[in-house]
């Protein structure tokens, strides 16, 4: 622990932080360092619960209302520390948006990114007054619900033992969540379970029950617009489809093929078109792709998607990408035209093109009995080019 100690402080001395100087200039430095997200936050809290000023206390009280899990607890420990050093501690911060139950200190979660197929793993855990957890492990598809559930109990190390093995397993992280996100992206799967498959995946219900009181949400206010507050106003660009978590998200092939068709048949044409008039008439269709698809469920499925990416990226050390995927999230979330929006541009480039290749290459595999009219053209071209040749 002190070995431990003693490394976080190093670091923190290397991020700028000075203990000597006036607290509010201390307690400052260690917001902007958690700000940038170059440090974890239990470890902003330790340093925190070693000021020993009102501004410390206030800082703690500000970071436990979005707080879960292990690091509420060293929030909780270090403002147990101030007060019995004299320190007064704030009133909690109260928020409309939390449910009855979010009181619960006894409730963590765990959550991995979605991986290429839209598939993560998310665990729910209660403590037990006996000793040990008890875990609700879900696997959840963003296109096909809850695809498994477990319930079992667990001790403490076999728990750091498992998540330890399905993180080595996976090739991912496992974090530690807001316990409230990670039941609703768990209820939301159950209520997008196809009725046929929920007897595969057990009695999603009366095992929830077993953790949490209240009755499933039907919506959430994500952690995100709050965590990220300060960086929604920025313009996404393009250059977030090069992450694999936001480039993960697949539209269902059946909506996009119109858009693909219209796209291949441009290329088809009889008439001649440049390179610019053809581009200039995908740009249509993709605004077109974007104006329809981007809509009811889809778009709802998109801005999830890219809300847990956000949250994610936060809380894995990356807070400028966060900043910027929370930030297309928000544009669905307040329904913000985005025909025209570059990283929206470039999400629907992407989906029409994989499909447009995927076309393509069964296109080259497959025999040619019949051409287009594209390609009668060339092909007559290419006979008249020959016969010119043969006649010189």
């Amino acid at each position: 622990m002190a070995k431990a100690a003693t490394q976080t402080d190093a670091r923190l001395r290397e991020l700028g932080f000075d203990p000597a100087v006036p607290p509010a200039q201390a307690v400052a430095t260690l917001a902007a360092i958690r700000g940038n997200g170059s440090l974890d936050a239990a470890m902003i809290a330790r340093a925190l619960g070693g000021i020993v000023a009102p501004e410390a206390a206030t800082a703690l009280v500000a970071m436990e209302a979005g707080a879960s899990g292990p690091l509420r607890r060293e929030i909780r420990r270090a403002l147990f520390k101030l007060r019995q050093r004299g320190i007064a501690i704030p009133e909690p911060i109260a928020t409309s948006k939390s449910s009855p139950a979010a009181a619960a200190e006894d409730l963590s979660a765990v959550i991995s990114a979605a991986d290429a197929s839209g598939a993560r793993i998310a665990w729910l855990v209660k403590a037990r007054s006996s000793g040990g957890m008890r875990r609700l492990w879900g696997l959840v598809s963003e296109t096909d619900g809850l695809l498994g559930l477990t319930a079992e109990s667990v001790t403490r190390k076999e728990f750091r033992q498992q998540r330890s093995e399905v993180e080595r397993r996976a090739g991912t992280s496992l974090i530690d969540a807001d316990w409230r996100m990670v039941d609703f992206i768990l209820c939301d799967a159950w209520r997008r379970t196809p009725a046929t498959r929920r007897g595969h995946v057990g009695d999603f219900l009366t095992l929830r029950s077993e953790l949490v009181a209240s009755s499933p949400s039907q919506d959430f206010h994500h952690p995100i617009y709050d965590e990220l507050a300060a960086e929604l106003a920025q313009d996404p660009t393009a250059e977030l489809m090069r992450d694999p978590d936001v480039a993960a998200f697949k539209l269902p092939a059946a909506i996009t093929k119109p858009y693909v068709d219209e796209v291949a048949g441009l290329r088809d044409s009889v008439i001649v078109l440049s390179r610019i008039q053809q581009e200039d008439r995908v740009n249509i269709v993709v605004e077109h792709a974007l104006g329809e698809l981007l809509a009811g469920d889809h778009a709802h499925r998109l801005r999830r998607h890219l809300e847990d990416t956000a949250y994610f990226c936060l809380h894995t050390g990356r807070r400028p990408l966060a900043g910027m995927v929370a930030a297309a999230a928000a544009r669905l979330r307040d329904g913000a035209d985005v025909k025209r929006a570059p990283f929206f541009q470039a999400f629907m480039r992407a989906q029409l093109g994989a499909l447009l290749a995927e076309k393509q290459e069964q296109a080259r595999e497959e025999p040619r009995l019949i051409m287009t009219p594209a390609e009668a053209i060339r092909a007559r071209q290419a006979a008249q080019s020959r016969m010119r040749g043969r006649t010189r």
